[in-house]
């Protein structure tokens, strides 16, 4: 693998803090700068800590330019905003109907896509439905389909109660989708090294990167149990390759509804472990 790696002479002071960080050791120090070990640059995860780490921006890899890169050096937030982000953050069930800008849903893509994965794999997939006229589509076959099992009594065991969810709808409660403008699924292919976990820590990002700039979502299960269980052709239909498991199916859009303060929901369960 060629990892581009290039040094600014200028910049570079020998700290060797990319080699020391290196995961795999791929890198080592000669004639005081660092360089590839050859023999290692296959095993190279593109985790770009190399980069990060280099506190003069003297490195550059696959390209990549530390200059355009975002500095943390006064630019992070502060444990007090970020428990308030984190603890303010809500489900949202009401949503506008106006839909959210390209722009912005691209940016939570693009920050959301910056999650954490197995060996920095990053094969998880993200299925948008940006269009209202398909997602409501989506709405309505999906009501029909679950609507079809269960006047045959036909829905999976333990799944009887969406029938419920069918009598809410015609009643015009939308307890499946809540009326969202948009629904991003998750994928990830099964063989991967943690798909599930991929996928969880995915949709985390995008959550918190939707709360900081006031839109609003939910981890929707039903729609997920929904796409999985009463209706598995559903995933083919969306597109969702054939070797990738779905996560979770989260909703999103301009709330609806404004909360102003935090829940309050400190207790927690702790145990220490004290011998081993």
């Amino acid at each position: 693998m060629d990892l581009q790696l290039q040094i600014d002479q200028d910049r570079c002071t020998g700290c060797g803090m990319c080699v020391d960080d290196c995961p795999y050791a791929i890198l080592q120090m000669m004639n005081e700068q660092p360089c590839v070990d050859e023999e290692k640059a296959d095993q190279c995860i593109r985790c770009q800590h190399c980069l990060a780490i280099c506190p003069t921006g003297a490195l550059s890899v696959f390209g990549i330019s530390p200059d355009d890169s975002i500095d943390l050096h006064n630019n992070l937030p502060t444990p007090m905003q970020v428990e308030t982000l984190l603890r303010g953050r809500r489900s949202v069930r009401r949503y506008s109907s106006r839909p959210l800008s390209q722009a912005t849903i691209q940016k939570l893509l693009t920050v959301a896509g910056n999650a954490p994965t197995g060996v920095n794999n990053r094969q998880f997939l993200f299925t948008l439905v940006e269009d209202q006229a398909v997602m409501e589509q989506i709405r309505q076959q999906t009501i029909a389909g679950i609507r079809k099992q269960a006047e045959a009594e036909q829905l999976p065991q333990g799944l009887e109660f969406f029938a419920g969810i069918i009598r809410a709808w015609d009643s015009g409660n939308d307890i499946l989708f809540r009326k969202a403008p948009h629904m991003l699924i998750i994928s990830s292919p099964k063989n991967g090294p943690s798909p599930e976990a991929d996928c969880y820590i995915a949709l985390t990002y995008f959550e918190i990167m939707a709360a900081s700039m006031g839109v609003g979502t939910l981890w929707d299960g039903l729609a997920k149990w929904a796409f999985t269980s009463i209706l598995p052709e559903t995933p083919a239909k969306l597109g969702i390759p054939d070797d990738h498991m779905l996560g979770y199916v989260m909703l999103f859009g301009k709330p609806a509804v404004k909360y102003h303060r935090t829940v309050q929901r400190d207790t927690v369960g702790i145990r220490k472990v004290t011998a081993f």
